[in-house]
């Protein structure tokens, strides 16, 4: 029986696969995200610092409401968006002194007619219902005297009648000097709240 011998032909050796493409580093990318993230932030930070201003009370021209070292959130956009109306509370610029910002209440509109008879506020002939005041007000800091509002013009007013220098000294605010509402009052933590128009009931004209 004889042998058939057959040459098998040398089979050349594989390749080493070739190593898979690791993942392109993107740190362009990552870098461009980072970038977008702060200009957001400041973007945001921006849009709240031209919206609102932060207010602290000093004095007592607004108990028992507000007290010194109180912190305070004021609108901006409230304002560009209407206009203040009676009971609002406010931050201005002090006519005599524009860098200066003082808190009162709002009790006067563009032509109204304000009086004080009997140490009580008269607005346009009716009588100011005005739980809010600290006390009543003495005949020395309201005596008998009547303003008329013209065009753009706010009859403002502190809380503590006795202890509050406002418009029965340095007369109405023009409009322009109206900084914005207070809305919030957000530090000491127990005195946290809202105070649109606190203690200011309906009914008022």
């Amino acid at each position: 029986m004889s042998l058939h011998l057959y040459e098998v032909a040398a089979q050349p050796e594989s390749a080493p696969a070739a190593p898979l493409p690791r993942p392109a580093i993107r740190r362009w990318d990552a870098l461009r995200e980072v970038v977008e993230l702060v200009v957001l932030i400041c973007a945001i930070y921006a849009l709240v610092n031209l919206s609102t201003v932060r207010f602290i009370v000093q004095g007592p021209s607004m108990e028992p409401n507000f007290e010194t070292g109180q912190f305070l959130i004021v609108s901006r956009v409230n304002y560009l968006l209407g206009d203040p109306q009676r009971g609002d509370i406010v931050v201005f610029h002090y006519p005599g002194n524009p860098d200066e910002d003082y808190i009162k209440r709002v009790i006067g509109l563009p032509g109204d007619v304000i009086e004080f008879r009997g140490q009580q506020v008269y607005v346009n002939g009716q009588l100011l219902n005005e739980p809010y005041i600290n006390e009543a007000c003495s005949e020395d800091m309201c005596a008998d005297r009547r303003w008329e509002l013209g065009p753009d013009e706010y009859f403002v007013m502190g809380d503590n009648r006795n202890r509050s220098s406002d418009s029965r000294r340095f007369g109405p605010v023009p409009r322009t000097f109206i900084v914005g509402e207070v809305l919030i009052r957000y530090w000491p933590p127990e005195d946290w709240g809202i105070v649109h128009q606190i203690a200011y009931p309906a009914g008022n004209p």
